[in-house]
């Protein structure tokens, strides 16, 4: 049986929806039903890596970890290096790096991205979801990857790519869009932490092109259970509050 770590970085001062790991889906908090999808996927343990007080106080859950971390990250990634200092992760730990606005993410995915990574010879895992429609593919807060042909990333942007030269406009059928979960050991992830900011990282505001620019490889496959979509604004928890009704039904 595979031995992975979940850890969910959460932090309560969030710019576009203040608060949002308490907000509630269904009367619970949305922190909670991030935890439990991660328990859901047969992980060891569960850590939630966060600055407040609040977050930790609506956690009382088995199975749980709550690891108090600074509140000057700059990122989840950096929240969870100091997780791996705190607790002590051995070098090769299995470290999956699930968003804390994912209420809904697929327990066999969050899986998948464990096994893909324990079954590789890279440092780094991401999953991928076919992209189905040319506003997706425009859009450039939908993450567009690049993938050779052994499976690995050679890119990711927030700009169309590839890009159809002779068909312009139209959508090709190599469009892959990214989902924001990772898994690294716990020895990788420290290192990632510590390397200084790049280039195109900078330029493209997508700190995982921090491992791509230092030479490092990023396996990726499709998930096999797709994730609904995250909560970043309100409207996204009101359509994530009429899901879970519906769920109920």
């Amino acid at each position: 049986m595979l031995d992975f770590t979940v850890a969910i970085p959460a932090r309560f001062a969030s710019t576009r929806l203040p608060g949002k790991p308490l907000l509630t889906i269904g009367g619970k908090p949305m922190i909670r039903h991030v935890a439990e999808r991660a328990l859901a996927a047969g992980a060891r343990d569960v850590v939630i890596a966060t600055d407040d007080v609040r977050i930790a106080e609506a956690l009382h859950m088995d199975s749980v970890t709550v690891c108090m971390t600074s509140p000057e990250h700059r990122s989840g990634t950096d929240r969870l290096a100091e997780c791996a200092d705190q607790l002590s992760w051995p070098d090769d730990r299995i470290i999956v790096n699930l968003q804390g606005d994912e209420p809904f993410a697929p327990a066999r995915s969050i899986r998948q991205l464990a096994e893909l990574l324990a079954e590789s010879g890279e440092p780094m895992a991401t999953l991928v979801t076919g992209i189905r429609d040319l506003a997706e593919f425009n859009n450039p807060n939908a993450v567009k990857v690049v993938i050779d042909a052994r499976g690995r990333a050679l890119y990711f942007s927030r700009a169309p790519v590839p890009w159809p030269r002779d068909v312009p406009g139209s959508l090709p059928a190599l469009a892959w869009r990214h989902i924001g979960i990772y898994a690294y050991r716990a020895g990788f992830l420290k290192q990632f932490s510590a390397l200084p900011a790049t280039p195109l990282e900078c330029c493209e505001s997508l700190e995982q092109l921090r491992v791509l620019e230092n030479g490092f490889g990023i396996v990726v496959a499709a998930a096999l259970a797709e994730f609904p979509p995250g909560v970043d604004t309100q409207e996204d928890l009101d359509r994530a509050n009429i899901f879970w009704a519906s769920r109920e039904e």
